[in-house]
């Protein structure tokens, strides 16, 4: 399990990470979502003692990662793909954590197997490694140990889609044997398909958690009218609240804060016309998450600025 429990983390006077509190269970997927800059990666660096908290605390497996006796065998980590020894070959990169863990050696070639590397490329300088295969290294490191717990940071970039239908099934076949896994991407499709739990972080603070059947349950109606204003008149009268839908970007469309049938007799009442009326769920993913970090997003800070 990893618990974190009231992570702040500062950098002068930028708050990177504030006052954050979600838990990864065993035998689940968590998916970690929010915008480029909103604290997802200083999260995971605290985690793995990359990074210090100015405040609050995080435990992987019932302690902090710096008391794990050999962290690989509890915990596998994924943050930067790009980070690896670009002189060494894959073989040789595995081989040095196979030793640092004390594992036997025929680990190395059943991770070069799982990852679907060959020889050749195992043998390979990562340095003439495409980002696809450093990703696939980087996760046969992380699993090298057989931890109960994976923490992932983007390891879908640079996949294929094939690639990332394998990444996709290696993991979820990975909780299903009861460990807790940690995943954070960009791919919304892929974090819909996989996860059984979201935490949503925007501008340092979360705005939503918990299971993601649940979260997703709860986008109301989505509705498109080439009429909206009176639409939109007749839900205010009704006191039915509603948003244009930011997933869509269409002016035509209203996400409305109520079922289908409530929201089909305003408009006819309304007499307004409508061209499709259904539950916003089915938009999945992409909206639910472009509504809760409407306003947290921050284009022109990264952070790869603030780790």
């Amino acid at each position: 399990m990893i618990t974190v429990d009231s992570l702040t983390k500062t950098y002068g006077g930028f708050t990177a990470v504030d006052d954050v509190t979600f838990t990864a269970r065993p035998g689940r997927v968590t998916g970690f979502l929010g915008p480029n800059g909103a604290g997802k990666s200083t999260t995971m660096r605290v985690m793995v003692g990359l990074t210090p908290a100015t405040s609050g605390s995080v435990t992987v497996c019932g302690r902090q990662f710096r008391d794990l006796p050999n962290p690989g065998l509890e915990v596998g980590v994924l943050l930067d793909a790009s980070a690896q020894h670009a002189g060494r070959t894959g073989r040789e990169i595995l081989t040095v954590a196979q030793r640092t863990m004390g594992l036997p050696k025929s680990r190395v070639e059943e991770m070069i197997d799982l990852v679907s590397l060959t020889s050749s490329e195992a043998d390979r300088r990562v340095r003439d490694y495409s980002l696809g295969m450093r990703q696939r290294l980087g996760i046969a490191t992380a699993l090298l140990g057989q931890p109960e717990v994976l923490i992932l940071d983007e390891p879908a970039n640079g996949l294929d889609p094939a690639g990332i239908r394998w990444m996709r099934d290696l993991l979820r076949g990975y909780a299903n044997q009861g460990a807790t896994v940690l995943l954070s991407s960009h791919l919304l499709h892929e974090i819909e398909v996989v996860a059984d739990d979201l935490v949503v972080i925007g501008n340092g603070r979360i705005v939503a958690q918990g299971a993601k059947s649940e979260l997703l349950a709860t986008a109301g109606t989505l509705v498109r009218t080439p009429d909206v204003t009176a639409l939109a008149q007749s839900l205010s009268a009704s006191g039915v609240a509603f948003t244009k839908s930011a997933a869509t970007g269409g002016d035509d469309v209203l996400r409305v804060d109520a079922d289908t049938e409530t929201v089909g007799r305003v408009a006819l009442e309304a007499r307004v016309l409508l061209l499709e009326l259904r539950p916003a769920e089915g938009a999945g993913l992409e909206e639910m998450f472009l509504e809760l970090t409407a306003d947290n997003q921050r284009e022109t800070i990264t952070e790869g600025a603030a780790a």
